[in-house]
């Protein structure tokens, strides 16, 4: 059986993207370069579903799926703010920016996708939605004081209202891992109701 690796998510405009390119070259010169693997801002996204491999056969139920989930939802403005670490700035392993929607279409939107592919096969997360921005990811031969400078580096920063944007649309991507990171291509895009 054919499988693709996939993801449903929502791609930014550029003027986020420059803006998240200076949150991470501002951040890259306070620590050693062999501390964070930086993510190419130009596949910087909100992922709302990770969907592993999918079978080539289920593709177009899944684009079925998110034009019903994308129409059900009205265009909404989220907003990107502040820095974090997941675990903890203690013990960093990933570098992120914050993701806030007060209305609730964000979450709404996501849970909507998500009771769309889990009858075909992709269940429901058991964690809770915590919309971010991946900006980094520390390297695992970082040293414990390494990884903390990072942790620190972004628990010091003043970045607070980093832009807002316009979602229109989520799309369905593939990634294609290779030796020099992912590679991803949009698949379909299913327009949110405007």
């Amino acid at each position: 059986m054919q499988t693709l690796r996939t993801f449903v998510a929502i791609e930014l405009d550029g003027s986020l993207r420059a803006t998240l390119r200076q949150v991470q070259d501002r951040l890259a010169g306070q620590v050693a370069a062999r501390i964070v693997r930086w993510v190419n801002v130009e596949g910087i996204h909100l992922t709302l579903k990770f969907l592993g491999d999918t079978p080539v056969d289920k593709v177009e139920a899944i684009q079925a799926g998110l034009d019903r989930a994308a129409s059900g939802t009205a265009a909404f403005r989220l907003a990107v703010r502040g820095l974090g670490c997941f675990p903890n700035h203690h013990q960093p392993r990933v570098v992120w920016a914050g993701v806030e929607e007060p209305l609730g279409l964000l979450s709404s939107l996501q849970k909507s996708i998500e009771a769309q592919v889990s009858p075909l096969g992709f269940p429901a997360e058991r964690r809770a939605f915590s919309p971010h921005l991946t900006l980094g990811r520390v390297h695992q031969h970082a040293s414990r004081a390494e990884a903390k400078s990072i942790g620190d580096a972004v628990a010091g920063s003043a970045f607070e209202a980093l832009g807002e944007m316009l979602v229109t649309a989520v799309a369905f991507i593939q990634s294609d891992l290779t030796p020099r990171g992912a590679v991803y291509t949009r698949l379909f895009e299913a327009k949110l109701n405007l």
